[in-house]
């Protein structure tokens, strides 16, 4: 098994160094095509091997390392390159790859003609060998290193169509480039990764290792001593994880992300780089379970998150940027129950996440293909005619993140809001509820005024559906976002919870830190199913009234509450805020230095 981990994560880097120095010279479309998602298919195919002998070992047996060399040696301080496999690296393994693959297929037909198809496929391949590094990594250096390997793939694929101009709703209108919002995403990020560096220094200082296993088997010794730098440590770790999954107050790059080409915004969104900070928390947990002030930090951002970025969402015009809001809500989702100690609901809805996240990206990208780029919904409607296997796999996806039963967003996300209310957190679930209403809402106007209703696109267009290269990744992920909940069927409906129980000896140390759920009962357990799915009902009823029935009220509402309507539209003038207060004031300073002589007398003559 260690020869198949070792060699599941150097495909994709094989990937990348062959369409990366020889597909210029290559050409073939279909060559590049088939190298850049060959490796990632046979990585996910050596993936689910390595599933199936963990499953015939026993729960204890599961965990493995395979150590590659030595990395760093300094005095006491030594990191090895290692691999570790256990059950949820595995599951994280398991979606990086596969869905990671579908998107790898589809860009294919997505990028057909691009005059950088050879490189795109290089940086995507890129892109996956580092997200394994992350996921797999035994220690926190290694984890960093995919963790920063992610954040620069990002940049390059985020401004891979570089001289484009892009709509930045309101902020800077016709002044950005796909540059600006690579450049944005990248810095945003590295203010997380401070925190996660500064994290890794007072863990090395505190434990005297960087290895998972000797951190989270000394944490609970040091812990009991009153020592509070595990809060510090993972206050620090939470700050990395806001930037790298879009949280509060470092979710403002993941909007303008969509800058970049449609699989990008899925590879991104759906598998990849936003689900990193959940995953690193999760990898944690027991870090995390024993600071109680740092899992109420984490729930409480998480749910905020969930709520502020669905708001934005109701008012959203552009296909893909509707679709960016709702991830940033659905990681809030995924921090709340991280936070309230559900970390295997938490990664439930990672997985469910994954699949109908990818659809709607890659459905938005048919759309947008068909459409010759068009993004703007209010320029879209009746297309269900034209696309109509874009249209049905995109509608199903939209059940599946409004939470309809029995689609697997159903699952994950009331796993997620049951076990809040069992923590006796019920002003949260109270939140986390009404974001559900928002969700459903927002995700069935885009699918009214983009597929239904009369057309508003130019005559001069004959949209048609995508090729099959493109469709098939839709409805394979359209039956996965049907039937991937039932792998986390509770109790309470019959089922045996195989995903809780599969991760259980991960987070069983964890769970023995934290404070027991209150029990509530099957009845109530009951009433809080019966509310969220009624929620969602009266979102989905509602938007659809609004957007085809009664369009005029639409008109009228946002007449009356304009001021309510401007402050979503501008994002609650976040950006400008940040603007005003730090990016200003920093640029205008190091005009003034330059301007001074400081930067060409001083600073070049030092170097020089």
């Amino acid at each position: 098994m260690n020869t198949l981990i070792i060699i599941s994560v150097l495909l994709p880097l094989f990937g990348f160094l062959l369409n990366g120095i020889f597909g210029k010279k290559i050409k073939s479309e279909k060559i590049i095509g088939f190298i850049g998602s060959g490796t990632i298919g046979a990585s996910f195919l050596i993936g689910i091997v390595i599933l199936i002998r963990m499953l015939q070992m026993d729960p204890e047996s599961r965990s493995t390392v395979v150590t590659l060399f030595q990395w760093v040696a300094a005095g006491s301080f030594e990191v090895h390159a290692a691999f570790g496999i256990d059950q949820l690296s595995i599951v994280m393994m398991l979606i990086v790859t596969g869905v990671g693959f579908l998107i790898h297929v589809y860009s294919i037909g997505y990028m057909h003609g691009d005059p950088g198809f050879w490189r795109f496929f290089s940086y995507m391949n890129l892109f996956i060998f580092m997200m394994l590094n992350l996921v797999l990594g035994n220690n926190f250096l290694h984890m960093f290193l995919g963790w920063e390997g992610v954040g620069l793939c990002s940049y390059l694929l985020i401004g891979f169509w570089h001289d484009r101009k892009f709509d930045t709703g309101g902020y800077k209108p016709g002044e950005a480039t796909t540059s600006d919002a690579a450049k944005k995403a990248f810095i945003v990020n590295r203010i997380g990764d401070f925190g996660f560096l500064i994290a890794m220094f007072l863990i090395f200082k505190m434990f005297g290792s960087l290895n998972f296993s000797d951190v989270f088997s000394t944490a609970p010794i040091l812990a009991n001593r009153g020592d509070e730098t595990i809060t510090w440590i993972t206050l620090l770790l939470f700050l990395g994880a806001t930037g790298k999954s879009a949280q509060i107050p470092l979710y403002i790059w993941l909007p303008d992300a969509m800058a970049g080409p449609t699989p990008v915004s899925a590879l991104i969104h759906a598998a990849t780089m936003v689900t990193a900070g959940v995953y690193m928390v999760a990898r944690c947990s027991v870090l995390f379970a024993l600071s109680p002030l740092t899992m109420d930090i984490v729930a409480i951002i998480g749910v905020i998150t969930a709520f502020f970025a669905a708001t934005m969402g109701l008012v959203q015009n552009d296909i893909k940027k509707i679709l960016a809001y709702s991830t940033i809500s659905q990681l809030g989702y995924m921090f709340l129950g991280l936070g309230v100690g559900a970390f295997s609901a938490g990664i439930f809805h990672v997985m469910t996440h994954a699949f109908f996240k990818a659809l709607l990206f890659l459905g938005a990208g048919a759309v947008i293909h068909a459409l010759h780029e068009e993004q703007n919904i209010q320029k879209m409607g009746g297309l269900k005619k034209a696309l109509p296997v874009t249209y049905k796999t995109f509608l199903i996806a939209t059940f599946a993140i409004s939470g309809i039963p029995p689609l697997a967003g159903f699952f994950s996300k009331d796993e997620i809001l049951w076990k809040t209310f069992s923590d006796g957190s019920a002003a949260i679930w109270v939140l986390g509820w009404i974001t559900a209403g928002l969700t459903a809402f927002y995700m069935f106007r885009l699918v009214s005024l983009t597929f239904e209703g009369e057309s508003r696109w130019t005559q001069d267009y004959h949209p048609h559906e995508a090729p099959r290269v493109m469709t098939i990744p839709l409805i394979i992920l359209a039956f996965l976002s049907v039937v991937g909940g039932f792998i986390g069927v509770p109790h309470s409906l019959g089922g045996s919870n195989a995903f809780e129980k599969w991760l259980e000896p991960v987070f069983v140390g964890a769970q023995s830190y934290l404070t027991p759920h209150h029990e509530k009962g099957l009845s109530t357990e009951y009433i809080l199913m019966i509310l969220s799915v009624i929620i969602a009902v009266l979102g989905i009823i509602y938007a659809r009234r609004l957007y085809l029935s009664k369009p005029e009220i639409v008109d009228k509402l946002s007449k009356k509450f304009s001021w309510i309507y401007q402050v979503l539209w501008n994002k609650y003038y976040v950006d400008e805020a940040y603007e005003i207060t730090i990016v200003n004031p920093i640029k205008k300073g190091s005009e003034k230095l330059l301007w001074k002589g400081f930067d060409v007398a001083i600073i070049d003559g030092i170097v020089n």
